[in-house]
Parts: C-alpha cells; structure tokens; sequence
C-alpha cells in the first residue's frame, strides 16, 4: 500500500564561493563583487564532489547577486542544471557599509554601545529582524513549491536567518545569541517533513571538498 503522507523536502542551503570583497576584508552586502580564482576553484571542486557522490538535485534557486551567480552556474554546469534566480536570497543590505573595508566602516561610522534587532545596520540598511523576516519569507515561499531536491545559493548572513528560522530562534539583541558558521561554498543540509512540521539538520558547514575555507 502507498504511503499517503507528502515527501519531505530536501533542502541544501550552499554559500558562495570566494569574492574579491571578501579577499578584501569588505561588507559587501548587496555590493556586487565577483568571485575571485579561488572561489570558482571551490565552487568546482564542490560540484566535481557532489557528482562523484552521486548527488542531486531537481532545483537550483539562487541570490542574483554576481558572486552567488556565478557559484551556482559552475555548479550547475557540472551538474547538466539549470539555476533559477530570486531576490529573496540577496544577502542584507548593509546600508552605507556595503563595498567599504572593515577598516572604513570602523574609522567613519559610529557604533552604539547597545543596539536592538529592530536597529538597521549601515545607518539605512536591513536590521536583524527585518533581514530575518525575509528570511523567514524566503524560506516560506520555498516550502509553497513541490516537496523535491532543493539547492540554495545565497550568503551567510541571508543563511544565518534562515537557520534561525528553521530552529524558532529570533533575533537577539546586541548582535548576541547563535551564529551558524558558513565558509565560503559550505553547506547545510536540512529535510523538512510537511506532515509532522518537522526539521532534520544533517549537515552543517560542509566544506571538505575545500579544507581550507574560512
């Protein structure tokens, strides 16, 4: 007899590979850097790993910005996929902040002493509740779509909400409370069973196809 229950979505959630701003210590934000040599060399090298493991996937949805772009056609290509592009996967916009070196954002800006999630970041940028609530949207709007095989390639902070998310935990002020660590073309890999409303978080920071990420 069939089992009546829905699939689980299978659901990996990639950030991009190395860009000239992050080489160069920059916020990029939605500042659009591309990848340097070495993150299409990571990006190849997870793809070429993910084909000899035999993975797949039925979609690939990705942040516009150059450097998610460019890492999810590498893989794409590698992989015979196509990549499907949607603005709710753009990292934060940081405001004033995006394109300057840590070193600029230090020297020019002032920091508060206490900040709240509800603050923005970059004087007019996204704060930390409203970066996770379009997180929250992105990741709604992709359990809308058919239970299948799903790779995501966006940021690390877009991601970091989405994992808040998919855990029920807010924001919190003071830029405390949990990080969820995505190096340079590492991964998480997550199941969500529509029927139960339930998580699985198999893989966290997958890099090894790449020791030396950050």
């Amino acid at each position: 007899m069939n089992d009546p229950r829905p699939q689980p979505f299978y659901i990996t959630l990639l950030r991009h590979g190395e860009s000239v701003g992050n080489a160069e210590s920059r916020w990029q934000g939605q500042a659009d850097f591309p990848l340097n040599d070495t993150g299409r060399a990571q990006a190849r090298a997870l793809a070429e790993r993910w084909k000899a493991e035999g993975t797949k996937f039925d979609f690939v949805i990705a942040s516009p910005l150059v450097r998610a772009k460019e890492t999810a056609e590498i893989v794409a290509s590698v992989m015979n996929l196509k990549v499907e592009f949607d603005p709710l996967w753009l990292e934060r916009d940081n405001g004033e902040f995006a394109g300057l070196t840590a070193h600029e954002v230090r020297q020019n800006f002032q920091h508060p002493a206490f900040s709240t999630p509800y603050d923005p970041v970059g004087v007019d940028g996204e704060g930390d509740w409203e970066l996770f609530l379009r997180a929250g949207q992105a990741l709604h709007q992709l359990l809308k779509r058919e239970p299948a095989r799903y790779l995501i390639v966006s940021h690390g902070g877009l991601l970091n909400q989405v994992m808040h998310a998919v855990v029920g935990v807010a924001p919190q002020a003071n830029n405390a409370g949990t990080r969820f660590r995505f190096g340079n073309t590492a991964f998480a890999q997550l199941m969500y069973y529509p029927h139960q409303h339930r998580w699985a978080i198999d893989k966290l920071n997958d890099h090894m196809h790449w020791k030396d990420t950050d």
